[in-house]
């Protein structure tokens, strides 16, 4: 494939991914008049992204390693037109009373929406030479940044004819990136021998959903006795017995939908470690307009514009630490992007009454940030697999990064609950988060120097202690 063809292809997955980004940005606007003609109280209106987290968190593995077998193009294909009809299916949930229609609809976005960043980064693999995935990979990873500014606003302009058009606007992109995607996407299977591994599958949908439920049902004013209860704990259980099911059954597996073998490698062991940690920084920034308003006085409906520093950054930090990972490799990239996003939650939890310091540590947070969600690890991971193992070692990064998010937003809630005020209990929560940067700064440092990542993919994955 050449340069242009190339650039045509990252064109393609780039609009894709912004589409399932876009998505999750410009529902926020929405959830006030949903909420209104469905007459939900907080709790079920939460289910409009429960639903389509749970759903994401089980399509991935199951999208990625399905590619293997029918090729990138196909499933990638089939993952946007999934989106497209969850999306759809919404918006004829509009004006029926029908909330159950709604979060039928957003199970099916979920589901397929869960494939695409994972196959986007396993054609990125599939077709860049080594010297230029890192720019790549960074370029998707700032659709998320970009997703972020553009989503309140485009959400913002569609609300005004019916909160269901923020859902049809999906519609027209989904066809033209099925077109393109068709004409210009890797075909060809991956993996021709074996069976999919659906004991496997089974195995990893229990526990991802019994995970989220449990998670997802804490209480967190009230997080211990939460946890004791009948809604968290068997969920919680459920979830280990089947990660530990899962174990067994994909020591066996011929081709496994959770290969363990990968954990085996140092370089991957990490990088899904350090993946998971940053999903829970990221789950934290949740909190950040609740901070505003206790610490600073902000008013309610602006608190949230004090995301913006954050959004900026990741969208200035992902392209720039994507072109860095080519250059200086992934160790020097991640390693400080910890030790900035560690330092701004440090000073975020001490910021305050200083609005400069907020708006400071903001930046400094999504810059760290952008060295590990989207490019880094990814690139860590595709340096480290062969082609039959790349599909399934990305979806494990998708995985874990939600695993993180799941676990932050209970815990960062929690600890925030648990202070005398609340302002005490977000410092609390922020300082914690910042505590485990640390940890994941010591991670980082196992990870490979730039000469020894460079080393060619069959080499080090012949020695899976290296």
């Amino acid at each position: 494939m050449d340069g242009r063809q190339r650039n045509r292809t990252l064109a393609v997955l780039f609009v894709g991914v912004l589409m399932g980004a876009l998505d999750i940005a410009i529902v926020g606007p929405a959830l006030p008049a949903i909420q209104a003609e469905f007459g939900l109280d907080s709790r079920a209106a939460a289910w409009i992204f429960s639903s389509y987290v749970l759903a994401n968190l089980i399509g991935t593995p199951l999208m990625a390693k399905l590619s293997d077998f029918f090729g990138r193009r196909a499933i990638y294909v089939v993952d946007v037109a999934l989106f497209a009809a969850g999306s759809l299916i919404v918006v004829f949930s509009h004006g029926t009373g029908l909330f159950g229609l709604l979060l039928l609809g957003r199970v099916v976005q979920g589901f397929g929406a869960g494939g695409i960043f994972p196959v986007a980064s396993a054609v990125i693999g599939d077709t860049f030479p080594p010297e230029k995935r890192g720019g790549a990979l960074g370029l998707i990873g700032a659709v998320f940044g970009l997703a972020f500014l553009v989503g309140p606003l485009l959400g913002g302009l569609l609300l005004g004819f019916g909160w269901q058009w923020l859902f049809g606007v999906n519609l027209p992109i989904a066809v033209v990136v099925i077109v393109l995607a068709w004409r210009l996407l890797p075909h060809a299977p991956v993996t021709t021998t074996g069976g999919f591994d659906w004991p496997g599958m089974l195995a990893l949908a229990t526990a991802l959903g019994a995970l989220a439920y449990g998670l997802g049902a804490i209480d967190t004013a009230q997080f211990w006795a939460s946890i004791a209860g009948a809604r968290v704990w068997p969920w919680l259980a459920a979830s280990v017995i089947a990660w530990v099911v899962l174990v067994v059954v994909e020591r066996t597996a011929a081709n496994p939908v959770f290969p363990t073998r990968l954990f085996r490698r140092r370089q991957l062991a990490v990088g899904y470690a350090l993946t998971a940690g940053a999903g829970l920084g990221e789950a934290s920034l949740v909190f950040m307009p609740l901070l505003a308003v206790a610490a600073l006085g902000v008013a309610p409906a602006a608190a949230s514009y004090l995301l913006l520093p954050v959004v900026l950054a990741m969208s200035v930090g992902s392209p720039l630490a994507g072109r860095l990972l080519d250059a200086v490799g992934s160790k020097v990239v991640i390693v400080t992007g910890i030790a900035v996003m560690t330092a701004g939650m440090f000073l975020l939890s001490q910021a305050s009454g200083s609005m400069q310091l907020f708006i400071l540590s903001g930046a400094l947070i999504g810059l760290g940030l952008s060295a590990l969600l989207g490019a880094p690890i990814r690139y860590v991971t595709l340096n480290e697999t062969t082609a039959a193992e790349r599909s399934a070692a990305q979806g494990l990064v998708a995985t874990f990064t939600s695993m993180g998010q799941l676990l932050g937003a209970a815990v960062v809630g929690a600890v925030a609950a648990s202070g005398a005020t609340a302002a005490a209990g977000l410092n609390a929560a922020f300082g914690l988060v910042g505590g485990l940067g640390l940890v994941l700064l010591a991670a980082a440092l196992l990870l490979k120097s730039r000469a020894a990542e460079a080393a060619p993919a069959t080499a080090r994955t012949a020695a899976p202690h290296a």
